[in-house]
């Protein structure tokens, strides 16, 4: 509608409201009045408890499950301990961009002081994932740069003062989990990345300055189920165990200050930081509806996550809100069901795709490009890869042995500076094989990575283009 128009309406508006104040016939009765509102009646006191227990749950879930994944990965490796991986690895889908360093750390008793070496430039990046799962800090060559630097990771609780050559970073929890990731690409390639994963240090502030450093005796793993995984331990977890399990760990995890309101509903059900949680004290009615507060909310996270698909732009799903949640309860636990570690925006942002543009499946039968204008590539400060994988998100076994293609490659472009990359399981022929991602005869779908995004990515100004097939 245009400003002419609309003043317009509004002109005939008002000369139609003056002449009816004008008119000397009685005014038209008042409409009858509207039928009473009917009430509906007021939740049972067990389908409160009821929403309350599933709540609750979805609340939690991020902590009892990164607790789990704890028990799991200490089993193998000790507490403030780094592992460090040469293959391609992931939290859920195979990544085979980055070598990946992870650790999990107990600040319960002191801090831990992370020494990073001269990365010469080589981009690197250590996210730190609190107990809930959001990021608190990045160190690495965004951050902090890549010259040698050292850090002392406090817990919430520890109050006494660092040596001075020291840098503090506060962890909001004492539990923390760091995923680093670090470029194989650039000079010497995988064998100096290597090289850097081994001189992260991780050592207890006790043990700090002594010559030689000492680490302190690692403590006895807990006892895991090695057989299932920690999604799946989590989810036999009854209302009685999840609940206990999450008010032991609610002590040294404490909610954020934005969780007022949530503590206070944990309360009703009487789960306090740091208590017992005593589900005895439930009367039997009460009881069952907590049960079934617990079956409701495992079920929609498990529902969510196997829908969830971010921000559909141009048959891509680009997820842009991770690594930090606020009091999106429920994004943080479908994301940490659907992709646990998941990066802060600004370190990374992913896009998966198992459309084209039109919206048919991605089937490695048919030919595809993936086709990025000249200066259009994915905008990053680090570097970007396509990765291709079968249906169960497995790589692609092939004559190339190649399951990623982005800028670490050497990547032919057309003449007029745009880059194609070419999905599909036949080989191209040898003058594009260099740009060729080999897909399986059947379906696939393929995971955009960008690391350290520049401004445009980050304020959804730039999206992946669509993937095109070749008719």
């Amino acid at each position: 509608m245009t400003s002419t128009t609309r003043h317009g309406i509004l002109a005939l508006l008002a000369i139609a409201a003056l002449a009816a104040g004008c008119d000397s016939k009685p005014p038209p009765p008042p409409p009858p009045p509207a039928p009473a509102k009917v009430e509906a009646p007021p939740p049972s006191a067990d389908e409160v408890t009821k929403r309350l227990a599933a709540e609750a749950y979805v609340y939690g879930y991020p902590l009892v499950l990164m607790d789990a994944t704890r028990q799991i990965d200490t089993a193998k490796t000790p507490v403030n301990t780094f592992r460090h991986e040469r293959a391609p690895a992931g939290t859920v889908t195979p990544n085979g961009d980055v070598l990946f360093s992870r650790a999990w750390l107990d600040l319960s008793a002191e801090p831990v002081v992370l020494s990073l070496p001269d990365a010469r430039d080589r981009y690197y990046v250590l996210p730190m994932l609190g107990g809930w799962t959001d990021v608190f800090s990045s160190p690495g060559k965004r951050q902090t740069g890549t010259e040698k630097r050292d850090f002392a990771i406090v817990g919430p609780s520890y109050k006494k003062p660092l040596p001075a050559d020291l840098t503090a970073i506060a962890a909001p929890t004492d539990m923390v989990w760091i995923v680093g990731r670090v470029d194989p690409g650039g000079p010497g390639g995988a064998a100096a990345a290597a090289k850097l994963q081994e001189q992260l240090k991780l050592t207890p502030l006790s043990q700090w300055g002594k010559k030689p450093a000492r680490a302190a005796a690692a403590a006895a793993p807990a006892k895991a189920d090695a057989g299932a995984s920690a999604a799946q331990q989590v989810a036999q977890l009854d209302a009685k165990a999840f609940f206990t399990r999450l008010a032991t760990l609610l002590a040294t995890n404490p909610p954020s200050k934005e969780d007022g309101a949530m503590v206070q509903k944990l309360g009703k059900l009487g789960i306090v930081p740091g208590q017992p949680f005593d589900f005895s004290k439930l009367d039997a009615p009460t009881a069952a509806a907590t049960e079934a507060g617990v079956v409701s909310a495992r079920d929609a996270i498990a529902s969510s996550a196997k829908t969830y698909i971010g921000d559909l732009r141009n048959g891509w799903a680009v997820e842009w809100d991770t690594g930090r949640y606020g009091a999106n309860y429920g994004l943080r636990a479908v994301m940490a069901a659907l992709r646990l570690g998941a990066n802060a925006p600004e370190d990374a942002i992913f896009a998966s795709a198992r459309v084209d543009g039109d919206g048919k499946p991605l089937v490695g039968t048919s030919r595809y490009v993936l086709h990025f204008d000249k200066g259009q590539a994915p905008p990053s400060e680090a570097f970007w890869a396509v990765s291709l994988y079968d249906d169960a998100k497995r790589f692609v076994a092939n004559p190339l042995d190649r399951h990623a293609l982005g800028d670490n490659d050497k990547l032919a472009t057309n003449p007029d500076g745009s880059i194609d990359l070419y999905l599909q399981n036949a080989n191209p022929g040898p003058d594009k094989a260099s740009n060729w991602l080999p897909a399986p005869p059947g379906p696939f779908n393929v995971m955009l990575r960008v690391y350290w995004p520049k401004q445009a990515m980050l304020e959804r100004k730039w999206t992946p283009p669509p993937i095109r097939e070749v008719k």
